[in-house]
């Protein structure tokens, strides 16, 4: 946890509650580890910004050299306001872009997920170096919905279709540069291991091939009982296949990965209020309601995902199941891990009326991620811990006007 009581006691004071609080010096430590991932030939480190869009966040990796992997047009868009060049940014979409045009002419990479975009781009634009995102045939997750590779995900073009591609690229003069593939979340080397061969493997396949991206998905631990992925454990097996495969081939392809979590998760929380305390009996459970839920994060509702919950008092301990303020049976903050319908209490000191509670891990598809206005709640602002303690407001408690701003009048 980067906050200290007291500093989340300043945040609810002057920015109220629930607040999101994200933390420089975490930010950059955790983008300067993944800039040492080992690489045996060219590198870059791309973040996926769907993690956590805030233009302060895309700031920061900015200037650090990052460049952007983005997930609609949308992102490309807010990626270019942010400052990034358009050649750093590529787009990695299940949506077709409605803008392909504008941004192959403006120099930002497109990668087709599936025969059919694939195709687009190449009738498009005959003649042009393409990337395209692989299905290997391989998936890694906590669950179904945290896996993107293997049969069950609909992500990317499955790996014996491979014919196809080569027969679209060849009917209108393109040549596929790029490989990508992206699996889902986990932390074995093992795995990884496995998926550089298996994407390495598809490279020998498609000879004009001088980039692969392994993408993202490494793991970092919320929880005290689970393990973060060792980028250098990781990455020092992938470079070593990939020095194999040039001494098989004779060529030298450069590398790409594109965190998301591993780079923002641990560096945000939320600072959230105790708004009541509640019971279902001897034989029930005991809640405590805050006043941060599905509005602010909805991993624990949608996977079973955990986050630390810290309260912030000096209370002989208490068995407690934590619980948003929305009118929905799944606001739930504590579920069993992996099964959002099941509760799971957290021993934590017993909370009270007004307790200030700090829900760590909050980087990464929190705000993200959010349902936003369900129940009509606000969007939640957010701040940035600066280096030297201060606080910075980077994004401003939505208003009710603003919530109703975009409803057409009924006369």
């Amino acid at each position: 946890m980067f906050l200290s009581p007291a500093q989340a006691a300043a945040v609810r004071e002057r920015f109220g509650t629930p607040c999101y609080v994200y933390d420089r010096r975490t930010l950059e430590s955790q983008a300067r580890l993944a800039l040492a991932f080992p690489r045996a030939f060219g590198f870059r480190l791309r973040y996926a910004m769907k993690a956590n869009p805030s233009r302060a966040i895309l700031g920061i990796f900015r200037e650090l050299g990052l460049h952007i992997d983005a997930s609609s047009d949308y992102e490309v868009e807010r990626a270019l306001r942010a400052g990034f060049a358009p050649e750093t940014i590529q787009l990695t979409s299940q949506m077709p872009s409605q803008r392909l045009a504008e941004w192959l002419s403006r120099g930002v990479l497109v990668t087709a997920c599936s025969l059919h975009q694939l195709d687009c781009l190449a009738r498009g634009f005959p003649g042009r170096a393409l990337t395209i995102r692989v299905n290997p045939g391989l998936g890694s997750g906590s669950t179904n919905r945290t896996n993107t590779g293997g049969p069950a995900s609909s992500f990317g073009i499955w790996h014996d279709y491979l014919p196809e591609v080569q027969d679209i690229a060849a009917r209108h003069g393109c040549s596929i540069r790029g490989l990508h593939s992206h699996i889902g979340s986990g932390s074995d080397p093992a795995v990884w291991t496995h998926v550089a061969d298996l994407v390495l493997g598809i490279a020998e396949r498609l000879p004009d091939v001088t980039t692969v991206s392994l993408g993202g998905g490494f793991k970092v631990a919320r929880m005290a009982e689970e393990q973060t992925a060792d980028l250098q454990a990781i990455g020092s097996r992938a470079r070593e296949r990939f020095l194999d495969f040039r001494t098989r081939t004779g060529r030298a392809l450069d590398l790409e990965i594109e965190p998301g979590t591993f780079l923002v998760a641990n560096a945000g929380a939320i600072v959230a209020t105790c708004i009541d305390v509640v019971d279902t009996g001897p034989q029930g459970y005991r809640f405590a309601k805050l006043d941060a839920g599905m509005p602010e994060i909805t991993r624990p509702s949608l996977y079973g995902a955990q986050h630390p919950i810290t309260v912030l008092a000096d209370r002989p301990p208490a068995h407690i199941v934590f619980v948003g303020p929305c009118c929905e049976s799944g606001d739930l903050l504590t579920p069993a891990p992996g099964d959002p319908e099941a509760l799971a209490p957290r021993e934590v000191p017993a909370p009270a009326v007004g307790d200030l509670v700090v829900v760590g891990g909050a980087g990464a598809y929190c705000a993200a991620m959010a349902t936003i206005n369900y129940n009509s709640y606000p969007q939640a602002p957010e701040v940035l811990l600066e280096h030297d303690g201060s606080f910075r407001l980077v994004r401003r408690r939505q208003t009710l006007d603003q919530i109703l701003q975009n409803e057409a009048p009924l006369d």
